[in-house]
């Protein structure tokens, strides 16, 4: 019974924007700032007689968004007045847009989104600083891209998708740091569960969900609530709600208020824009500058045979990308196929974990070095364990890896009479094992190899060294 409902869920999705400046100010947008109220103008404060200036960037960036989405740029748009009180938005009103929004339609991860506008961000309240309450103003007037979707979701697990999905678009275009335990992106469900066909049930909104996680929880328990209010006989009210992290469920905190309530006009005091005269907001001046899409980058990389464990990697963090596309420009590289799959292997799995470490950064990682490296692996140079040992050393050095291995004796090593020396210590420290090959135990092979490996500090060529131990155990 309970099967046969449908739940049907839209998202909305603030993202502030990464701009020097704020929104209608030319205060820095550092709303992170260690000290309060450090960014603050008499506009972001709304004393009388201020008068709000659109940032042009900001503009901008929600504009490249639109064409990243296939979305229709509006020729005609305005801000407007959302009139609310409350102790985060002095003006008692917030600066947003409603009738003529700066985007309209288009598509992400195959949801169909409404639209895109702008606005700016409130300041932040702190409740737990003391008995009463404080406010800093380092966020408000912060610019704030706000994006609906049409209520064309039924799951949780699609919802989180869409919203892994704009986070990654957001940090590809530079439009957003997004950081959702930062709030920096915001995502608010509109959930509701019908049994009809074609007909919507009441919608509940779930606010400020600040991680996946939390999105995908804060869904799939709103769905069962509703269901099981029904099923009871009761009723679903309209009605805003928040998520308790800890208690893992939904609590209600008001009524929900219809555009009525917030009695929208036009800002008086910013004037009316006509998109299409402004040449830098033009369709072709957008693509000049248009990154490539994740959805592009996915294929370039699956042609070029990477993993797909890789491929997500190497999107999601922008400098890692930046590294590897200059490494598929480089004209030693860019036509070897197994250097480039070996560089983006060794990126992912290797130079990753360095760079958690702060003494490590990418910009101390010479791309060329870092190609010959690659190289010298693939022609059997050396072995996997030396370059993992020479890609730490490489970070800010001058001399590239093949001085580096030719110094340190790392190069690999193929000639037998040199390794015969490993291969007799080898045996003759370890009779058991031996004596266990010999008995028919293969891996035993496996362990007299990574001996002779350890002996010859990785410097020896693997294969010869398994041939070699086979025809002295025969």
């Amino acid at each position: 019974m309970i099967m046969s409902y449908t739940p049907t869920i839209g998202l909305e999705v603030h993202a502030e924007l990464k701009t020097e400046s704020k929104m209608f100010c030319g205060c820095k947008n550092d709303p992170h700032s260690s000290e309060v109220n450090s960014n603050i103008c008499p506009v972001c404060l709304a004393h009388p007689g201020t008068l709000p200036v659109p940032n042009e960037h900001a503009i901008k960036k929600v504009l490249l968004f639109g064409e990243a989405v296939g979305a229709t740029a509006a020729t005609y748009s305005e801000f407007d007045r959302k009139n609310y009180f409350y102790p985060d938005i002095p003006k008692a009103y917030q600066i947003s847009q409603y009738a003529f929004p700066f985007l309209s339609g288009g598509e992400l991860e195959g949801i169909a989104l409404t639209r895109v506008h702008l606005e700016e961000d409130t300041a932040r309240n702190q409740h737990d600083k003391g008995t009463g309450s404080l406010v800093d103003f380092n966020r408000s007037g912060v610019p704030l891209m706000e994006l609906v979707t049409e209520p064309v979701i039924h799951d949780q697990a699609t919802a989180g998708q869409f919203a892994r999905e704009l986070q990654l678009l957001l940090r590809t275009f530079g439009i957003s740091d997004a950081n959702m335990e930062r709030g920096e992106m915001r995502v608010e469900a509109n959930i509701s569960v019908s049994k009809e066909e074609g007909v919507l049930g009441t919608k509940v909104e779930v606010k400020n969900l600040n991680s996946f996680k939390s999105v995908e929880a804060a869904i799939a328990y709103e769905i069962a609530r509703q269901i099981e209010l029904l099923e009871s006989g009761g009723e679903v009210a309209q009605e805003t709600r928040g998520w308790d992290e800890n208690r893992s469920k939904t609590f209600s905190q008001r009524s929900k208020e219809t555009a009525k309530d917030y009695r929208y006009f036009p800002d008086p005091d910013i004037p009316k824009m006509d998109i299409s005269l402004i040449g830098d907001f033009s369709k072709a001046r957008l693509n000049e500058i248009m990154p490539k899409l994740p959805s592009n980058k996915r294929t370039e990389y699956e042609n070029l045979g990477l993993t797909r464990e890789s491929i997500e990697t190497m999107i999601s963090q922008p400098e890692l990308d930046s590294f590897f596309a200059a490494v598929l420009l480089d004209a030693n590289a860019k036509d070897n196929a197994e250097v480039l799959t070996l560089a983006a292997n060794y990126l992912t799995s290797d130079v990753v974990p360095l760079l958690a470490d702060p003494q490590y950064s990418l910009e101390q990682l010479s791309v060329a070095h870092y190609i010959e490296l690659m190289t010298m692996l693939y022609e059997g140079k050396i072995g996997s364990r030396v370059a993992k040992d020479l890609l730490s050393t490489m970070f800010a050095a001058t001399k590239g890896p093949l001085t580096l291995a030719e110094e340190q004796g790392l190069l690999q090593v193929s000639d037998t009479s040199s390794l015969q020396g490993f291969i007799d210590e080898v045996i003759a420290e370890n009779p058991t094992v031996v004596a266990d090959y010999k008995a028919g135990k293969e891996v035993a092979l496996k362990f007299l190899v990574g001996q002779g490996m350890k002996k010859s500090k990785g410097a020896a060529n693997p294969a010869v060294l398994n041939e070699m131990l086979q025809r002295a155990l025969k």
